[in-house]
């Protein structure tokens, strides 16, 4: 099979969009820490994930990014500011104007792709994978298909013209119970995954990440095998 970049974060959408990627090609795997408050409980879940698929370790890709974090402007990487528990699904058939949350890292997706692409570069692989979703993500600007476009069209010009990379956004238009089935479906390590932006031993049950997770295992007609702090179920 080719080889194909997947983008692991260790989280819900990543883990499935790896089990999407890996029916039809090898795997390599990039994770990136940025100085995220879940960042080693995130690295132990890509690796586990990682070792789940039985990915050798040549083809698992760890990226130090923590200038995003020193940057800072998110939730996820300031101790200042508190992570956010609406869990507010968006969707860009929603107002233009929306209210981007705290959440947001800005343009971090765009640092992701640019290290995925680079090294799907190098390795000759012709795909790049994403687990981005446009309709259940908090408002992320970079999160649109019209953001997609937009990379497919820089890849094509910032690369060699033989390396024809694609990046790939298999859940873009997927609602999170849908992921939850095709994950169920595909036999995706969902256990060894971690959605949780504030713990890294039970996760909060909480926050954003979680109500949002929870919320589309109860509407998907499953029990999500993560244990909680809490759990306060939203609908998706």
């Amino acid at each position: 099979m080719k080889l194909a970049v997947v983008l692991l974060s260790g989280g819900m959408d990543s883990c499935v969009t790896t089990a999407i990627a890996r029916q039809d090609h090898e795997l390599a795997l990039l994770h990136a820490n940025y100085g995220q408050k879940t960042e080693r409980r995130e690295l132990r879940a890509f690796n586990d994930i990682a070792q789940y698929y039985l990915v050798p370790p040549g083809r698992r890709l760890v990226v130090d990014m923590h200038y995003l974090g020193e940057m800072g402007g998110s939730s996820l990487t300031d101790t200042g500011m508190e992570v956010p528990t609406q869990a507010k699904a968006c969707g860009y058939s929603n107002p233009p104007d929306a209210e981007i949350p705290s959440t947001y890292v800005p343009f971090r997706n765009t640092h992701l792709l640019a290290s995925a692409v680079s090294w799907a570069e190098v390795l000759g692989a012709r795909k790049v994978f994403i687990g981005a979703v446009e309709n259940d993500n908090p408002c992320y600007p970079d999160c649109r298909e019209v953001y997609y476009k937009a990379i497919n069209q820089l890849v094509r010009v910032g690369t060699r013209p033989d390396s024809q990379i694609v990046v790939e956004t298999p859940l873009l238009h997927l609602k999170k119970p849908q992921i939850v089935q095709k994950g169920m479906a595909l036999g995706a390590p969902l256990h060894l995954s971690w959605s949780c932006y504030k713990n890294e031993d039970r996760a909060c049950g909480t926050c954003q990440s979680c109500r949002l997770r929870l919320g589309a295992f109860k509407e998907a007609g499953y029990i999500d095998p993560v244990p909680y702090e809490a759990e306060i179920v939203t609908s998706s």
